[in-house]
């Protein structure tokens, strides 16, 4: 089969660093061109050394490369739309950043939009093609456990404020800037909006969708103006018990760039327990680990699993674009997993569980 030409347009930071290697060394891809947001991204990407041209508007880009296939769409949350919007307009698959909008209603806009110009649009949600919860999540949907009775996961980071500060604007990260709750100085969009994977995943674990959520925050562990404490329980339609822990809780250092993103003490963690009627599957599923890395300051790296689950993602979204087939994580899905983020903000705002699709 040919290559698949991709391009990432509106990068934003180096943490999509991820997809630079996956583009690079993918040799079912054709890496295209980059769109930076501003200067300082894009002296950022050129020092990785990737030999391809970087442009400062998306649809400059667009308009030059015209055998452009995909795009990893990977603006900040708030100016996904306006993205995919250029993508529609020029017929270009899309792969989004994990929320396309917390806006249900621009959700709905943007649902219509990708269908009518028939393309694709895959979210990003990697964890589903890391080899760990990919087992975890074979056993339980296989029976192997019984019937399944609760879900508990973390999806613990540290903050990733101080190195990508769109994601400390609660304009760019929520879209729009409304207060925890009343008497709260914190707004909507730190560590809840950061983490979708884990809420996702219990869909697909529990094989059913959310009944009710309830949430609440505790009191910032670092000066930030959004929540980076958080806990959410509730209960799935078919009875399933959870509770999902997305916080910004891991100890860290600022290094001086995003491009030091993976140096010690950087500490990301996913952990599930799956409990069934006839026993219990238990994950570490990223098992980060510390390797010496010297340098001036006897820096060590932290390593994951990452790279394993970057292939797989791109593998489906370039099968995908070649045969016509809708990806596993497509807006349709995704959209009950975003609400069910949206309804945990207003159950902290209001103190009370809130339901879904009632």
């Amino acid at each position: 089969m040919r290559q698949v030409n991709l391009a990432i347009a509106s990068l934003t930071h180096a943490h999509v660093r991820k997809y630079y290697q996956t583009l690079n060394d993918n040799n079912k891809i054709n890496w295209v061109a980059v769109s930076c947001a501003d200067e300082t991204v894009r002296e950022n990407f050129l020092e990785y050394g990737y030999d391809v041209p970087v442009y400062m508007s998306t649809e400059e880009m667009l308009k030059a490369h015209p055998e452009i296939d995909g795009v990893v769409v990977a603006s900040e949350n708030a100016r996904h739309f306006a993205d995919m919007e250029l993508c529609c307009k020029y017929g270009k698959h899309m792969l989004s950043m994990k929320i396309p909008t917390f806006d249900l209603e621009e959700y709905d806009r943007m649902i219509k939009m990708v269908e009518d110009a028939g393309v694709i649009c895959q979210v990003e949600l990697e964890m589903h093609y890391n080899p760990s919860c990919r087992k975890a999540l074979e056993l339980a949907r296989s029976g192997a456990i019984g019937e399944i009775i609760s879900f508990n996961a973390t999806n613990i980071t540290l903050s990733p404020v101080w190195a990508f500060p769109w994601q400390g604007d609660p304009m760019l990260s929520y879209g729009k800037k409304i207060p925890l709750r009343e008497g709260d100085s914190r707004f909507r969009g730190g560590a809840l909006s950061d983490h979708p994977h884990i809420f996702d995943m219990l869909r697909w674990v529990s094989g059913s969708d959310y009944d009710y959520v309830f949430a609440d925050v505790a009191d910032n562990i670092r000066d930030i103006q959004e929540e980076d404490v958080v806990y959410v329980t509730g209960r799935m339609k078919n009875g399933c018990k959870f509770l999902l822990d997305p916080s910004w809780s891991r100890h860290e250092e600022k290094v001086s760039k995003p491009i030091n993103w993976d140096l010690h003490p950087k500490r990301m963690e996913v952990n599930f327990s799956i409990v069934g009627t006839e026993g219990v599957i238990q994950a570490d599923c990223f098992g980060p680990n510390d390797s010496y890395c010297g340098g001036p300051n006897n820096r060590y790296a932290v390593q994951y699993t990452y790279f394993d689950e970057w292939i797989g993602l791109m593998d489906e979204f370039c099968d995908c674009i070649l045969t016509g087939r809708q990806p596993k994580i497509n807006l349709r899905w995704h959209r009950q997993t975003v609400e069910a983020m949206v309804r945990c903000y207003e159950s902290i705002a209001s103190g009370k569980p809130v339901y879904l699709n009632k």
